[in-house]
């Protein structure tokens, strides 16, 4: 493999025809990682795998040189409900979810904290951390990502200092990271266009750094600190092409996988892929 530098970048794909279906098809996009989720993502069950399958994948992503995936929780996966059934649900869905993860070693899990439904943060946040405590295990190979949230209603995950809290009441944070949703961060008041430097020294001084494992890359819709968590396409939003371009290519950043969630069918999500890689010329 070559030195020189690279970004991964790729966009979420259907579980529907299996995992190396959907390598292949990452391949046939022009990038080298990608995101799925791990079953439906407004719940349900998962879809059957086969190990042979998972091996296949396993090969093209070594042969093809890929970053790591970074697979999502389902959007119902609530951990800090109010409702104890609700939460209970959810439990088991991240525990059969990093059951199934194993196939993927070296894979990232990422998911939405949750939201408290009017408990409050701190009681969401233990919550959160019970449900995680419960369910890391020190022979896992998959790191779980915590993800950077708008910090919409009763969401968790807003500031960067939920997100520690969260990771401090792990017994194994080692097992943790986060996922950087930029559409988010900037909804939640972090100045991204501004002072992309100062955001990430406040992300090292309070969560680290070395915690930091992917990146959703997406514009918004919307002004800084509006907390409305609404995605756009890459330069069309209110974050522009010239920031998305210096935080892909930032050295805190660059070599994390890029995971692309914005408003797109194939073709966007393809150009998008190529105007980023270009960004390496």
């Amino acid at each position: 493999m070559s030195d020189s530098p690279r970004i991964y970048i790729g966009c979420h794909l259907s579980v529907t025809d299996g995992y190396e279906a959907m390598g292949k098809t990452m391949l046939s996009f022009g990038g080298n990682t990608f995101a799925f989720f791990t079953r439906n993502p407004r719940g349900g069950k998962s879809k059957e795998l086969s190990l042979e399958d998972a091996a296949a994948l396993r090969e093209l992503l070594a042969r093809e040189h890929f970053g790591p995936l970074v697979a999502h929780g389902s959007y119902t996966m609530n951990l800090c409900s109010a409702n104890e059934q609700t939460r209970e649900n959810a439990k088991d869905m991240l525990q059969k979810d990093l059951e199934r993860m194993e196939l993927l070693p070296g894979s990232y899990y990422n998911f939405h904290p949750g939201s408290h439904t009017g408990q409050g943060t701190e009681a969401g946040i233990a919550q959160i951390a019970q449900a995680l405590g419960a369910s890391l295990t020190p022979q896992m190979q998959t790191t779980v990502l915590l993800e950077t949230m708008a910090g919409n209603g009763s969401e968790v995950g807003g500031r960067f200092e939920e997100l520690r809290e969260i990771i401090d009441r792990c017994e194994r944070r080692e097992k943790l990271g986060v996922c950087f949703d930029t559409c988010h961060v900037w909804d939640a008041g972090y100045d991204l266009v501004g002072d992309l430097d100062g955001v990430l020294t406040e992300f090292d001084r309070v969560i680290g750094l070395e915690r930091l494992r992917a990146v959703h890359f997406n514009d918004s819709k919307n002004e800084r600190g509006s907390r409305k968590d609404r995605h756009e396409k890459l330069g069309e939003g209110q974050l522009g092409l010239e920031a998305l371009r210096r935080i892909a290519l930032h050295p805190a950043l660059s070599s994390l996988p890029f995971i692309l969630e914005t408003p797109n069918d194939d073709a966007g999500y393809i150009r998008e892929i190529h105007t980023v890689l270009g960004w390496l010329d």
